[in-house]
């Protein structure tokens, strides 16, 4: 049985959380792609979560927080 869309205000707060994320990778100069390098993930699982098109694991957002060198409560207030 497939599961129900998520609300709305979900995939607000999952956009927002990517554009944290994407605004703290470029006030770094890194590329989609060396970001995902530095986080052990591939390029476009950086991408459709900077885009809000994925639900991001909690693992992978430590990740990137540790990537980036950013406080992972920064990327997901």
């Amino acid at each position: 049985m497939p599961s129900a869309p998520p609300p709305d205000w979900v995939l607000a707060r999952r956009r927002a959380i990517g554009d944290r994320i994407r605004d703290a990778r470029r006030g770094r100069k890194l590329s989609q792609e060396r970001l995902a390098e530095l986080a052990g993930m591939d390029r476009q699982a950086i991408n459709r979560i900077e885009q809000g098109h994925q639900a991001a694991l909690i693992d992978n957002l430590i990740r990137i927080a540790d990537a980036l060198n950013t406080p992972l409560a920064d990327l997901v207030r």
